[in-house]
């Protein structure tokens, strides 16, 4: 676990070291935000663009790393750039597994939330325009998370009160997540990679037919009251299966999707996190239609 660990957290800080020259200068940062001072890891970091005039909407970032890696520095760089772009981003830190097991980071996320909710004085944040979003294992807390606050009687089920009423939420914005595990199985050192994390986060070797488990997957709890929704993985992702699926899900529910797949013969090959390569076209095309979509997303109201 610890070697997964570590190669995690070292491609992490080779990604955001390459995209330090993509942030643009004029960034304003409040580090270590306390969203719940009871909780030692129950912090955040928020990014804004220097001088913006009233409060913006509000990008609430849950990192990957497989649930047993990650840091919400990790995220640092590519906030930024986003912040460039005129949104208030929350990069929210949540504690790993095995130290915590499942719903622990929900639960947390729902916390960070609601302090963001609350429009803290002296930060730039509207409450009437949060969206989640998350990249890999953050990717499937916060469609988890945005599930639950869709249907209370499901947050309720995980173990909390929703921070937002039903459509409380201005949008999601999700790439390369694991939202499925019926899809987790066969063999190889994916399959058996993905097994060692189910095994750090639920504590269970096999989890075939746990009722934690089928609560964790997303597509099967999704109800027309989910966000709209941006979603997007690389075409030689592994776990690429698993954004069809939640794609397919919401749609079957009326709600609105935004798709950015890639033929299975793009090339070059567009492997997991692709998204935070902003010296590729690809990278950049997510980054231009992630802009795009939250742009289009209307206020809610604030609650």
């Amino acid at each position: 676990m610890l070697l997964i660990r570590r190669a995690f957290d070292q491609g992490a800080i080779e990604a955001s070291a390459a995209l330090q020259k993509h942030v643009p200068p004029g960034v304003r940062e409040w580090r270590d935000l306390a969203y719940d001072p009871a909780d030692p890891d129950g912090r955040l970091d928020l990014y804004a663009p220097a001088g913006a005039d009233g409060p913006l909407a509000t990008i609430v970032w849950i990192h990957g790393g497989g649930f047993i890696s990650g840091d919400k520095q990790d995220l640092a760089n590519y906030a930024r750039v986003l912040a460039g772009q005129g949104f208030a981003v929350a990069s929210v830190q949540y504690t790993l597994a095995p130290e915590a097991k499942y719903p622990t980071p929900v639960r947390q996320a729902n916390r960070a939330l609601a302090y963001l909710a609350s429009a803290p004085d002296g930060l730039p944040v509207d409450p009437s325009r949060l969206v989640l979003a998350g990249d890999s294992a953050g990717a499937q807390v916060a469609a988890q998370l945005s599930a639950a606050i869709a249907a209370p009687a499901y947050a309720r089920a995980i173990g909390f009160e929703p921070a937002l009423p039903p459509g409380g939420l201005a949008g999601a914005l999700l790439y390369c997540g694991p939202y499925d595990a019926a899809l987790v199985g066969g063999e190889g050192p994916f399959a058996g990679f993905m097994r060692t994390v189910f095994w750090a986060y639920f504590g269970l070797r096999d989890v075939r037919g746990d009722p934690q488990v089928a609560q964790f997957s997303v597509p099967a709890h999704v109800t027309p009251d989910f966000p709209p929704t941006f979603i997007s993985v690389g075409n030689a992702d592994p776990l690429a299966l698993h954004s069809v699926a939640l794609a397919e899900a919401l749609e079957a529910q009326g709600v609105p999707v935004t798709r950015l797949f890639f033929p299975d013969d793009y090339t070059p090959a567009l492997g997991h996190e692709y998204q935070f390569n902003l010296d590729g076209e690809a990278g950049q095309r997510a980054l231009r239609e992630s802009i795009a979509f939250l742009r289009g997303l209307p206020a809610k109201d604030a609650p």
